[in-house]
């Protein structure tokens, strides 16, 4: 309850870019924190991390870029919430295939077109191949090389 006189004043916040999943390779599985802004000077701007640990950042820098790198936490801290990066599912074999198919030279393609179509269409069947019998050796319990083995 505020008294006569007293603002409620928005909280206001520095926001990151994290990574909930950040071991399973590039853009994963996002989420954007909220870090607490506690304090503002002409200098810095003070705020509170998860952990409950306070940290600042360069206030001119910060309000210049938009962004900043918080060297101490290896954090890349934002004034506004960031775009969450979003991978492109990749084509699938059938829709490789028909674009080969439609890059044929017989079809009116040209022979740079179809051979650019058919190195994604081979690249993408030789991944599928090697994850599939990655998955039938971790089925087994054999999921490190074996003697043989072609590793790429």
């Amino acid at each position: 309850m505020t008294g006569q006189g007293d603002e409620v004043v928005a909280t206001e916040y520095l926001y990151e870019l994290w990574d909930a999943n950040w071991d399973d390779g590039a853009l994963g599985h996002y989420t954007i924190l909220r870090h607490e802004i506690t304090k503002k000077t002409p200098k810095r701007i003070y705020f509170v991390m998860g952990n409950g640990r306070s940290g600042f950042v360069d206030r001119q820098r910060i309000e210049a870029n938009g962004e900043i790198y918080h060297g101490y936490t290896l954090r890349r801290l934002h004034l506004a919430p960031p775009e969450i990066p979003h991978q492109p599912k990749p084509a699938s074999l059938a829709d490789l295939k028909a674009a080969m198919a439609a890059a044929h030279p017989d079809r009116g393609g040209t022979d740079e077109a179809f051979i650019a179509a058919r190195a994604r269409y081979e690249r993408a069947a030789r991944l599928g191949k090697l994850t599939e019998d990655f998955l039938a050796k971790q089925a087994q319990g054999q999921t490190s090389p074996s003697k043989g083995d072609q590793v790429t």
